[in-house]
């Protein structure tokens, strides 16, 4: 499967990316931890089968201190033990909020409470935003064919200096 649409080489989409980026920058300057957002990032990219997101995560995740373990349990995160309540309510929002057309209720008002219990209002604001970015993003990499196994961490941060 060839890229079909080379989302880099084209102006029109280059600015769209850049200001894209920009609003990724107001999620990683939000008191959100990174970790979260890399856990929350990849499991949403799993679900929607985005090869380049999944690379690019768990490769940021990686380079910040993400153990394998843990990386190798996203998917698993429901059966695993290595992650935080709070960073299970975090899964389980963007879970959730990535399955819309699963539940006609979208996120449930039990995994709210766990948000709720566990992050005050500006981790929500980001973590909610979050989980709206990366879905997009996901869109736009699947839409066109953007595959996955050559990002490299830092690359995507360097692409917009």
């Amino acid at each position: 499967m060839e890229t079909r649409f080379n989302l880099f080489d084209n102006e029109i989409a280059t600015r769209f990316a850049k200001r894209f980026a920009s609003t990724g920058l107001v999620i990683d300057q939000s008191p959100l931890a990174k970790s979260t957002r890399e856990l929350v990032s990849l499991r949403a990219s799993q679900i929607n089968g985005c090869g380049w997101c999944v690379d690019l995560h768990t490769k940021e995740a990686a380079a910040a201190g993400e153990t394998a373990v843990r990386l190798n349990l996203v998917a698993a995160w429901r059966e695993s033990t290595v992650f935080t309540e709070a960073e299970r309510a975090a899964l389980a929002l963007a879970e959730e909020g990535t399955r819309l057309a699963d539940a006609h209720a979208g996120v449930s008002d039990e995994t709210w409470a766990e948000v709720r219990k566990h992050y005050d209002d500006d981790e929500i604001a980001g973590l909610v935003c979050l989980v709206a970015l990366i879905n997009a993003a996901n869109r736009l990499a699947v839409i066109v064919h953007q595959r996955g196994g050559s990002y490299e961490p830092g690359m995507f941060a360097a692409a917009f200096d």
